[in-house]
């Protein structure tokens, strides 16, 4: 198994399916016991959110969806529990709902320093379990310098939007495949799995993608 299966991921750094869903895919990536390739793309659940939402993740999907605070809290706890059950701390009380474009543009950054995956887990991990700010410049200079990217240069690439046109491009290439929820996981360029789904399903996923790139291969 020494050819690499690439997978493409369209994620959105506050959507809570995509972190589960990334713990999921690992699991099922370590079944597969394969070489696997990982590259995360830009989706935007919510573009028009304002940097700064004043107020809670509660309000703010009460108010998107129109639905009674009450049921939001429970929609919470659900998805709450179900981030346990993969070692995932969520902390809603402390999330803060933001515009999550600049960190899209942010993980472009990463992955031109070869560091993508590590800033995707960290910004993930600073959304949901530490009670960070994803959305303004400073905060994020601070959790890359975290991992070890120069925060003065990623303050200039960002101020400067270096990285905006390639967000621009996975959200128009998550378009054109018809990706309309995240997470998104393109196997092998063939087959497209929606949502958070079992490890066992990216591992068949993935064993059936190297099957046919060795029969390809063979032919």
């Amino acid at each position: 198994m020494s050819e690499a299966i690439k997978v493409d991921i369209w994620s959105d750094v506050q959507c809570p399916w995509c972190y589960i869903g990334k713990r999921k895919f690992e699991a099922g990536a370590a079944l597969f016991d394969g070489n696997v390739e990982v590259e995360y793309h830009s989706f935007e659940l919510a573009p028009d959110t304002p940097v700064d939402f004043d107020g809670s993740p509660v309000d703010y999907l009460s108010q998107r969806k129109g639905l009674p605070v009450a049921e939001v809290e429970q929609m919470l706890e659900h998805v709450t529990g179900i981030a346990e059950s993969v070692g995932l701390h969520y902390d809603y009380d402390s999330v803060h709902q933001t515009n999550t474009v600049i960190s899209h543009e942010l993980l472009h950054y990463a992955k031109a320093h070869g560091r993508q995956l590590d800033m995707k887990e960290r910004l993930l991990k600073a959304y949901f379990v530490d009670g960070r700010h994803v959305g303004r410049i400073a905060d994020l200079a601070d959790l890359a310098a975290e991992i070890g990217l120069d925060r003065d240069d990623v303050i200039r690439a960002l101020t400067a939007h270096d990285f905006l046109a390639d967000v621009k491009a996975d959200v128009a290439q998550a378009s054109a495949y018809g990706i309309q929820g995240v997470p998104f996981f393109v196997i092998d360029g063939k087959y497209g799995i929606s949502g958070a789904q079992d490890p066992d399903t990216f591992a068949q996923a993935l064993r059936q993608a190297h099957t046919e790139k060795s029969e390809e291969k063979n032919k």
